[in-house]
């Protein structure tokens, strides 16, 4: 083949199979590796069909190269940058439903963002939706997620969820672009509007977790300020007295788990129908020896008694919120579950 002289009739497969040629094979077998087969098929019947090629034009085809890189300065890859690339090529809803999934926490895809949801919030929202929905979601997140949100659907609903599962094919790929679609805008959107937390409970778990001196100076403070705004804050936190409404199952499962060293601590400073409460949960001799333990320690500071008391609160808190134990609120009406 003629050797070519004239860089101006070069195509941009030709100049990429040069390109390709000239760094070498280990650089080219690397760069090979990144593109498509076609891509690869393209290039490689282009150099087999180049001939030979004058050291001018090859030396032309790395200045325009080098230039063409340097004249783009620093490249910077965002979600920005990535976004509006994307929306030169494809429709905004196909840009919208790829971005979300890229940024989500490395990559996280949608159905692992729903296996994060919690299982009672999920269900209260699946038990409206056709079976058939109910059946391609469960099929999507987590198994073990799966098995907590069918467990929460009334039975009958979830049998029916259950069979379309056993029947389910192959989803095809717009009905399940369109599920995906539902829940983005219709639950996962407004579920985010909806999780901030109410301002009194976050306020109520900070004063929970300080000591009884400075919890009552804040408490005073804010009563002065807006008493309103104290009422509520009272009555979302939960104390080391308000385990006196545990249910003796309750008060026998949470003594199992606390910490043994710091029970005497923390009943010693409790009121006697409270120390009863848990001293009438244990077996006569655990009893007497914690009874002995109390007597023994003699005076005590009060921060110690503090900390020790947080710490049975802290435990009950985490037992509820596994559901080993059911913590009820201040006006004994509904279960307040943490």
């Amino acid at each position: 083949m003629r050797a070519k002289d004239d860089y101006r009739a070069l195509t941009g497969a030709q100049k990429s199979a040069l390109l390709l040629m000239s760094v070498g094979e280990e650089s080219a077998a690397k760069i090979f590796a990144l593109m498509h087969d076609d891509e690869i098929k393209e290039i490689s019947q282009t150099m087999a069909n180049l001939g030979t090629v004058s050291s001018t034009v090859i030396e032309r085809l790395f200045v325009e190269f080098a230039d063409q890189i340097s004249s783009t300065g620093a490249l910077t890859g965002t979600f920005e940058t990535t976004e509006r690339l994307l929306g030169k090529v494809l429709d905004k809803s196909k840009v919208d439903a790829i971005m979300e999934e890229i940024r989500g926490p490395a990559g996280r895809t949608m159905w692992d963002k729903l296996s994060n949801v919690n299982e009672t919030v999920l269900a209260n929202y699946l038990k409206n939706e056709y079976p058939q929905t109910v059946a391609v979601v469960l099929s999507k997140v987590r198994s073990d997620h799966a098995s907590r949100v069918l467990a929460m659907l009334p039975e009958a609903f979830a049998m029916e969820v259950v069979m379309r599962m056993l029947r389910m094919e192959a989803i095809q790929k717009d009905v399940l672009e369109d599920v995906e679609r539902t829940l983005r805008n219709e639950f996962l959107s407004n579920l985010a509007r909806s999780s901030r937390r109410d301002a009194h409970e976050m306020i109520a778990e900070i004063f929970n977790n300080l000591d009884r001196t400075t919890e009552q100076r804040f408490m005073n403070a804010l009563e002065e300020r807006n008493r309103d705004s104290a009422e509520k804050v009272k009555s979302l936190m939960f104390t080391f007295e308000d385990l006196g409404k545990l249910d003796p199952g309750g008060a026998q499962t949470l003594l199992r788990n606390v910490d043994k060293a710091k029970l005497p601590m923390a009943l010693k400073g409790a009121s006697e129908a409270l120390r009863e409460l848990f001293l009438g949960n244990m077996s006569e001799r655990a009893s007497k020896m914690l009874r002995e333990d109390m007597a023994a320690m003699g005076p005590v500071r009060l921060r110690d008694v503090e900390e020790a008391q947080m710490a049975m609160v802290n435990m009950a808190k985490e037992l509820a919120s596994k559901g080993e134990i059911v913590l009820s609120d201040k006006k004994g009406e509904d279960e307040l579950i943490y």
